[in-house]
């Protein structure tokens, strides 16, 4: 299974802000540390904190920390978050897709047999599991 890099990033943010729950991470920081773009990295915690992962605060001292502890935060439930919209394969997209092979193959229960239990075994776990070790002072 591959995650998209949206995904990869919400999940590497989460686990930063993980690393220091009572530290705000201001776009700019957490930005230049992925290496990604400011308005890739908003989008991204827009979509955490509509989902109240994630609180945002703006001005000085402002910034986005965890809504919640890692602890309560399953890892299943931020990939589903992070991923909707985007199918394993064209197949699984709600509409169908366009697969001419649609009502004949096998493949199609097997991938979603095989991406229940990626997100079963990601429910097990949470953002406290992966956190990052906290950084040296």
């Amino acid at each position: 299974m591959r995650l998209t890099s949206f995904t990869d990033y919400g999940l590497r943010m989460l686990m930063r802000m993980a690393s220091a729950p009572d530290s705000a991470f201001s776009t700019v920081d957490l930005a230049d540390e992925f290496g990604l773009s400011r308005n890739h990295l908003a989008k991204i915690m827009q979509r955490l904190a509509k989902a109240e992962l994630i609180v945002t605060r703006r001005g000085g001292g402002g910034g986005a920390s965890l809504a919640r502890p890692a602890s309560e935060i399953r890892l299943g439930s931020v990939v589903r978050l992070l991923e909707e919209g985007q199918p394993l394969v064209e197949c699984l997209n709600v509409d169908g897709g366009a697969c001419p092979l649609d009502g004949r193959c096998r493949l199609k229960a097997r991938l979603r047999s095989a991406e229940s239990a990626f997100l079963a075994d990601l429910d097990r776990a949470t953002l406290a599991d992966i956190a990052l070790e906290p950084m040296p002072a």
